[in-house]
């Protein structure tokens, strides 16, 4: 649905970029229109303005995009909304509204959009790979905000399927209670299911799976069946010897995945001992206030195994999927900003000459 909105959002805003300079519209664009609501993409979809009795497209879009925004920030107090509509409406001197959706409602074109979306536009099927301490971390929550799509862990799949007692996660919850390994079959299936769900139509993002070639093809498999295929494999590479740093500083916020590090992304709670080490109590997440973690593989010994495993397992993989034309790799041994350029570069279409 975010990616439809996105789409419908960058079509009119690239049609009215002159009168997007203007103050007053400045002033409300420098809200992040990440998050845009159902109501909000109505709005863009079914309406637009002009600042006279004859139509000018470009203002009555502003007008639009600024509407749109306030939306965004508005109470739900129906009346309070409709007071801030008028004021906005006064400041961009509104006259008329146009509907460009033949008559239709802007609920039902909007609505009509994500329908056309969902069924026709590809799905976007992400894998992200990196070793152990590589900032998938870090970039992977600005791709799910820059896309709108979910991230899926499968240690989190694999969880909701048990609580929720689905048939697969009843038959992983009986091999684990026998203590065993969850099979691939099992798992495979347990993203079947999840990748159902309406937040999945545009696509996900895969984290932690595939593993090893033999589950990559057998997501292929799944996929196939579905209509769909892997578009996007990320790889963001570091080399060992930079890893240990990053490793042994790492600490998790483990509800949200969020990640920080004592020496290059410290929380803001971060104090030191005598020693000037962290102090743990001290180490707590900056939105919620949290305590954050360390894994308990997160040391210098366990990393060693880590890594063989990971570049054992990895390599097949990439060249599994390189004939497709759809493996990027990402020097992630530079500073984020640095890192964040080049994973926009790979999300992004080639340019044709």
């Amino acid at each position: 649905r975010r990616s439809a909105i996105h789409w419908i959002s960058n079509m009119l805003v690239s049609s009215s970029s002159a009168f997007l300079r203007t103050a007053s519209v400045k002033a409300m664009t420098a809200a992040s229109v990440r998050g845009v609501t159902r109501r909000t993409a109505a709005t863009f979809a079914g309406s637009a303005s002009s600042s006279s009795s004859s139509f000018n497209y470009g203002t009555g879009i502003a007008a639009t995009i600024g509407a749109s925004l306030l939306y965004m920030h508005a109470t739900s107090d129906d009346e309070v909304r409709e007071q801030r509509e008028q004021q906005l409406s006064s400041l961009m001197g509104i006259e008329k509204t146009y509907n460009f959706w033949g008559g239709k409602s802007a609920e039902a074109a909007a609505k009509e959009v994500e329908e056309k979306f969902g069924a026709y536009w590809p799905r976007n099927i992400m894998i992200l790979f990196g070793p152990p301490g590589a900032g998938k971390g870090t970039h992977a929550p600005k791709i799910v905000d820059l896309l709108g799509l979910p991230q899926l862990s499968t240690g989190d799949m694999l969880r909701a399927a048990v609580a929720a007692q689905t048939p697969v996660g009843k038959q992983a919850e009986a091999v684990m209670k026998a203590g065993g390994l969850v099979s691939d079959d099992i798992v495979v299936g347990i993203i079947k299911d999840r990748i159902q769900e309406d937040d999945c139509k545009f696509g996900f993002i895969l984290d932690g799976f595939p593993r090893t070639l033999k589950q990559a093809k057998a997501l292929d498999a799944m996929l196939a069946k579905e209509g769909a295929t892997v578009t996007k494999v990320i790889e963001m590479n570091v080399p060992d010897s930079v890893l240990e740093e990053r490793i042994c500083g790492r600490w998790i916020h483990k509800s949200s995945g969020r990640s920080f590090h004592v020496k290059f992304a410290p929380p803001k709670s971060m104090e030191l001992d005598a020693a000037g080490k962290p102090i743990p109590e001290s180490m707590k997440d900056d939105e919620t206030g949290e305590p954050l973690m360390q894994r308990k593989d997160d040391t210098a010994t366990a990393l060693v195994k880590r890594l063989q495993g990971y570049h054992k397992e990895t390599v097949p993989i990439l060249k599994h999927y390189m004939p497709k034309g759809i493996v990027k790799s990402v020097n992630a041994n530079q500073g984020m900003e640095g890192v964040w350029s080049e994973v926009l570069a790979a999300l992004s279409r080639p340019k044709s000459d």
